[in-house]
């Protein structure tokens, strides 16, 4: 780790990184806009997918939408390398509580690049399909519900954190927000959308621990079968479109985030 420590910080430090890492979080913002206005769209009898996959085929839809398809994706792996060098260069008290989430994230934001080129070269994923396909694996091992209860706890603990995040406001800590009207409003958007997100996460993880608990994959699944699930529920279509106007604040806040994030 100390001999990769210089390289990190280099990279880290590098203009071009840190131009790709704030393109990340852009495109980050735009697909989380795009999944809140599809989760809105479905709550209000729409059709659509209400995920990531839903989301970059709408993108892709537009004219030019695979070369914007492709800049996300290249945002993102920026934005991935970012994490992963930052996770290297963590020193002091809890850095290794702190490289697990940079590295975490740096990971989750690999993926989602890799999803978006997949997209834009013309693959056609299935966000529910691949989750209960991979739920299906985890059971069919030894031990496998109390795996696949593992990772449902993870995602949800991964909720809360988001939720506390946006509640005590703890990213601005990393974030250079102007005290003005507008840094105001991007203060608002951060608490609504970290708290959109946290739950969003939660209901995820509560589909995995559902799924490991009676040891059936299908009822596993993506965003798209979680409100799917939340529109069966008593004032389930309100809770959706406040949960689709909670991401499209995370959106927007990702956005701001581009522009005012320490790096």
């Amino acid at each position: 780790m100390t001999e990769a420590h210089p390289a990190a910080a280099a990279t880290r430090r590098h203009p071009l990184v840190q131009a790709l890492a704030r393109a990340g979080f852009a495109a980050n913002g735009l697909v989380h806009a795009l999944i809140g206005t599809l989760v809105v769209a479905i709550a209000a009898g729409g059709r659509g997918e209400a995920d990531q996959v839903g989301a970059l085929r709408t993108v892709a839809a537009v004219p030019w939408g695979a070369v914007l398809v492709w800049a996300i994706a290249i945002g993102l792996w920026g934005l991935a390398l970012w994490h992963l060098a930052a996770g290297i260069t963590a020193r002091g008290d809890g850095r290794w509580g702190r490289r697990a989430s940079e590295w975490s994230q740096g990971i989750v934001f690999a993926a989602v690049g890799t999803l978006a080129a997949s997209i834009a070269l013309g693959a056609a994923p299935d966000a529910d399909g691949s989750a209960r396909a991979a739920s299906r694996g985890i059971l069919a091992m030894t031990g496998g519900p109390f795996v696949l209860a593992a990772v449902g706890v993870g995602i949800a603990v991964a909720g809360v954190v988001f939720v506390v995040m946006g509640v005590r406001r703890s990213f601005e800590k990393r974030m250079s927000i102007p005290r003005s009207a507008l840094g105001t409003l991007v203060r608002s958007l951060g608490v609504a959308g970290f708290i959109a997100k946290g739950a969003a996460l939660g209901i995820l993880g509560v589909l995995l621990l559902v799924a490991a608990a009676h040891a059936d994959a299908a009822r596993a699944g993506g965003l798209d079968s979680a409100v799917d699930g939340l529109l069966t529920l008593p004032a389930g279509r309100a809770i959706a479109v406040t949960l689709g106007i909670g991401l499209v604040a995370y959106g927007v806040f990702c956005g701001f985030r581009a522009r005012y994030a320490r790096l």
